[in-house]
């Protein structure tokens, strides 16, 4: 951590590497101040975006590296979200389900993206250096 608003880890793009990612955002919405629910939202978003980097962007555990910098505030949390995976913007499609559809006539999967840009603000990507950015806040009152 490079003191105590900054915090920066690097993890490899494996599934086994996801109960780190855990730890390191919980420990972070500690610094944050944030509540159980706001930390679980946190994670939650988290392990969406990291499980599509191993799944979607790598096709399967990786030793490339995913980075995660969270710069806290009190009840805010900006984060920047980098992995190696080939260029993709996760939000360019995002749309809500259809629902007019019953939950068994809807498609498995896809809820994820949705989830995460529903859960944050000023969600944004960017292809920077080769690789991918994903830039969100997530604040304490939703």
């Amino acid at each position: 951590m490079d003191g105590a608003d900054h915090h920066v880890k690097v993890f490899p793009a494996r599934l086994s590497a996801l109960p780190a990612v855990s730890a390191f955002t919980e420990h972070v919405g500690r610094a944050a101040g944030f509540d159980r629910g706001t930390s679980l939202r946190l994670c939650l978003l988290l392990e969406e975006l990291f499980t599509n980097t191993v799944l979607h962007g790598h096709g399967r555990d990786s030793d490339e590296p995913v980075t995660l910098a969270f710069d806290v505030a009190p009840g805010r949390i900006a984060l920047t979200y980098e992995d190696t995976g080939p260029p993709h913007d996760p939000f360019a499609a995002v749309s809500a389900p259809d629902e007019r559809l019953s939950i068994e006539d809807r498609p498995v999967g896809g809820l994820g993206l949705p989830l995460v840009a529903g859960m944050a603000a000023d969600v944004q990507y960017q292809r920077v250096e080769g690789q991918n950015r994903i830039s969100l806040v997530v604040t304490a009152s939703g």
